[in-house]
């Protein structure tokens, strides 16, 4: 460990893992620590044993739930979109080669005391009761305007300005949609997402990245004029130029901005009024439920190899607005139907306050609320180019992926 490196990346949670792939690729010299025996940090999966050890105190899960090394369940759950920018790092990357994906069912939307599915074709727009008759001619129209959009070809834009953000989400979520030609927008890997960190991990280790996990304290040294030099564990100090971790590791330079509640559900049943969909999000707008933020529902089930045959997985999570989870996630919950065991959560956010510039330490904000990956990788991405000064080159064949993602 008595080296000097070009980063020192403390943590292995997904951000951590992705820009520790990311730096290895371009050749630079990382040594990545961890003070868990697992990968994942806050990202990672859980059996069901180590689940009922970290919220119930107790290594007996229930019998009727089935053998504990058939769940995989991620505590941080989120979507993918099949042509967002996580999948586009994948091939880029070339870490698909470790993994495989499938289509997430369907995406739905809480109104008026009713779970809707939120169209997916232009035919689905038409029979939707979200919208009115004007509302409908006009979406079946995107629909089509988007199957026939060639970013190349100005004729297909139809005189729209597409570098506007609003409407590149729009067409991200609109082409996500028609990639699988399934029911969301959505894909999620088989096994759940504690694949993803390790694959990323995996990455590294090829192009020469150290990786050493189960490192307690892991105190990062600053030299006099405040810059990060190294890291030191069990008496041993690895030297750096530069560090990237989680907040947890520095927890001086970062500031505390919000709380997410969450609710973790075991069932034997898909959710109601969701078309028996074994993988699905539903989002409960804000202005529904009269909060100040939406909460999310995301689904997935054994469809996925992350439970036993027959067995479901929910969470529910919100921006925390109270003290009080059990309550506050209710609405979320009611929509589940009859849950074989429940539990609460909740955990703090936080974002870094330091100068990179100043003191070579780049630090991820927390993970958010909602059921996908894009915010997720834009703080990788940004955090990137703040420590190699270049984007990462995105510009990727997305059929690339294909083979591996079609189940």
């Amino acid at each position: 460990m008595d080296e000097e490196y070009d980063v020192i990346v403390l943590g292995t949670g997904l951000k951590e893992c992705i820009l520790s792939g990311l730096l290895s690729v371009d050749g630079l010299k990382v040594l990545h620590m961890d003070r868990n025996d697992y990968y994942g940090g806050e990202s990672t999966s859980l059996n069901l044993i180590q689940l009922w050890k970290r919220f119930r105190g107790s290594d007996k899960p229930p019998a009727h739930l089935g053998p504990s090394r058939d769940y995989n369940v991620d505590m941080i759950p989120k979507f993918m979109m099949a042509n967002g920018t996580l999948v586009r790092v994948l091939i880029h990357t070339d870490v698909t080669k470790y993994l495989s994906f499938k289509a997430v069912d369907g995406s739905y939307v809480y109104n008026k005391g009713k779970v809707h599915k939120v169209p997916a074709t232009d035919i689905e727009a038409l029979k939707s009761p979200l919208m009115g008759l004007f509302e409908k001619r006009r979406a079946r129209k995107f629909f089509i305007y988007v199957q026939d959009y060639d970013e190349t070809d100005p004729k297909t834009h139809e005189g729209l300005d597409l570098t506007r953000l609003s409407t590149k989400e729009l067409i991200l979520y609109a082409e996500s949609l028609a990639r699988f030609q399934g029911g969301s927008p959505y894909i999620y890997p088989l096994y759940g997402l504690g694949e993803l960190p390790q694959a990323f991990a995996r990455l590294s280790a090829v192009y020469g990245g150290t990786y050493m996990l189960n490192k307690p304290e892991c105190k990062v040294e600053f030299d006099e004029e405040g810059k990060v030099c190294g890291v030191t564990s069990e008496g041993e100090t690895a030297r750096c130029k530069k560090l990237v971790c989680d907040p947890s590791y520095l927890p001086n330079r970062v500031r505390k901005v919000g709380k997410v509640a969450r609710a973790i559900a075991f069932m034997s049943h898909p959710i109601p009024n969701t078309n028996d969909s074994h993988s699905v999000q539903v989002i409960l707008p804000q202005k529904q439920l009269g909060r100040k933020s939406d909460m999310y529902l995301f689904c997935c089930s054994y469809t996925h190899n992350v439970a036993p045959k027959g067995k479901f997985i929910a969470f529910v999570s919100t921006e925390a607005e109270t003290d009080r989870p059990e309550l506050e996630l209710k609405p979320g919950i009611d929509l589940l139907g009859p849950v074989d065991e429940l539990f609460f959560d909740t955990y703090d956010r936080f974002e870094p306050v330091n100068e990179p510039s100043l003191d070579n330490c780049f630090i991820s904000t927390s993970y958010d609320d909602t059921t996908h990956f894009e915010s997720t990788v834009m703080d990788v991405l940004s955090m990137y180019r703040m420590i190699t000064g270049k984007d990462v080159d995105l510009s990727v064949d997305l059929s690339a992926a294909s083979a591996a993602q079609e189940y």
